[in-house]
């Protein structure tokens, strides 16, 4: 009888060490990258991001029906606009620079905004119906039509 005892105690006392680390590790890590509903606040992720680490958003512009990858960094509690990659100019495109932008051109053809350095109060997404918006963080990538669902209106913050 005191053997059970002692191993129901056991038990009990790994599910509290387990159900403590799943709870306190996530937010031991510090703050991250986190997709919510921009409506309910539902959180559709937290992933880990360090301060000074990039991640971008491609979509396809529904204009001008190019690709468009936007840059960000997370510096501190904010996100900033740091860069743009895209195809071909039309509405909702940038056609005239800021002085301090830098435009170059790849290979492919595409254009490449950098130095923009704008800060995003509030970064919201509406992911895409027809197209896909599709979230890279270093080797990761996240199709946030799998994650949120079409029409989801995303909205990125760290915290």
């Amino acid at each position: 009888m005191k053997s059970t005892h002692k191993i129901m105690l056991a038990a009990a006392a790994i599910l509290v060490i387990a159900a403590v680390a799943l709870f306190v590790f996530p937010y031991t890590q510090g703050p991250g990258l986190v997709l919510s509903n921009q409506d309910t606040g539902h959180v559709y992720a937290r992933l880990p991001l360090k301060d000074g680490e990039s991640f971008s958003v491609t979509f396809r512009h529904s204009v001008n029906k190019s690709d468009v990858t936007e840059i960000y960094e997370r510096r501190g509690g904010e996100i900033w606009l740091t860069g743009c990659v895209y195809y071909s100019f039309g509405a909702g495109v940038a056609e005239e620079l800021d002085p301090s932008w830098q435009l170059s051109y790849g290979d492919d053809g595409e254009m490449i905004l950098s130095n923009i350095e704008m800060r995003m109060d509030d970064l919201n997404y509406v992911v895409g119906t027809v197209y896909d918006h599709i979230l890279k963080i270093g080797d990761r990538r996240i199709v946030l039509n799998e994650l949120c669902g079409k029409n989801a209106k995303v909205h990125f913050s760290i915290r």
